[in-house]
């Protein structure tokens, strides 16, 4: 990966808490999270689903509904500026302009009633404040950087007139036509076959090149992190376990839970006869507050004080901070 620009984090965000009020009760969805990016950096943000990734960056962004969804604390500073207290038309500016967020699945994210080059050439009159013949001109020019051909005739096209990887490819250029300073990509492959999943990879490490912005890939894949990402988050129960850089990751993991999604990763160099291995137990319950580690329930190493205190997120080094009481490589008690 190449380096990053700048040592000053462009964003940086502290404690943050978000829960959901239900009827079954208040879903502790986030908890505690605090982690930065900096300028030109790419960070992966891996766990299973319900881990908290996803709600995490939604809420940075005022993606949550409110209600049910309630921030309980926290700061998420991005270029000198609070997120969190930033008004909805505050948030507007931001969005698309400064911050760009590719989904899951591009189907649901474009408008199936108005063409690609309606929906391209909106935000970029809108943030850029370009003239229609300006902003047409630079949509072509954004399907063309994502590599879809004949681009000035299928600004007419409708989404359903394209396959789901080259929806996913609109996406991307619709993130991409302000410029933002950082992308956050919500598991923009889970919905594509493995072949497409590799050429938007690809194409958005390309893209990160060429533009020297910000990249938060989410994911649940730890396959895809070594190639996309300088930094990892690894999230479980709606905290942050484990925070390295990727060869610190794979080579010397300190979190039992990393260890476990690392055996559960299929290997090239493993015999066929080799048996995957399972995480035994089931994700917590969140509707219950977390008291102590959340992954204590499934952990081999638990310690009587893992189901009594949280541990917090400390430094090992200076590129890997952890959240165990236990050297799960020893079993002893750190």
């Amino acid at each position: 990966m190449q380096p990053y620009a700048s040592q000053q984090p462009l964003l940086d965000v502290q404690d943050l808490r978000v829960r959901f009020h239900t009827p079954e009760g208040t879903v502790f969805a986030v908890n505690g999270v605090s982690f930065h990016i900096r300028e030109g950096e790419a960070v992966a943000v891996v766990g299973e689903s319900g881990s908290g990734k996803s709600v995490t960056m939604m809420s940075i962004l005022g993606l949550i509904p409110i209600p049910p969804g309630e921030i309980g604390s926290g700061t998420a500073v991005f270029l000198d500026r609070d997120l969190l207290q930033l008004s909805d038309r505050q948030l507007e500016q931001v969005r698309g302009r400064e911050i760009g967020m590719i989904f899951q699945d591009p189907m649901t994210s474009l408008n199936p009633v108005l063409t690609l080059g309606r929906q391209l050439t909106e935000a970029l009159m809108r943030h850029l404040d370009l003239k229609p013949e300006i902003a047409q001109k630079r949509a072509v020019e954004l399907l063309e950087l994502v590599g879809i051909s004949d681009a000035a005739n299928r600004l007419s096209s409708y989404p359903h007139q394209f396959s789901g990887g080259m929806r996913q490819r609109v996406m991307i250029a619709m993130m991409l036509a302000c410029n933002p300073k950082l992308l956050i990509a919500d598991e923009p492959t889970t919905a594509l076959d493995v072949t497409i999943q590799a050429q938007i990879v690809e194409l958005a490490l390309d893209i990160r090149e060429k533009l020297q912005m910000a990249v938060i890939w989410i994911t649940h894949d730890l396959g895809v992190v070594a190639g996309v990402a300088d930094r990892v988050l690894v999230m479980y129960g709606g905290t942050i376990v484990e925070e390295a850089d990727v060869d610190g990751l794979y080579d010397n993991p300190q979190h039992p839970y990393t260890l476990a999604l690392l055996a559960a990763l299929p290997r090239v160099d493993q015999r066929r006869e080799s048996r995957l291995k399972a995480i035994p137990g089931a994700p917590p319950n969140l509707i219950v507050e977390p008291v102590g580690c959340p992954f204590a329930p499934r952990c081999e190493f638990v310690l009587p004080r893992c189901r009594e205190e949280r541990p917090p997120l400390e430094p090992l080094s200076p590129t890997q901070k952890v959240a165990c009481f236990v050297n799960p490589h020893t079993g002893e008690e750190r």
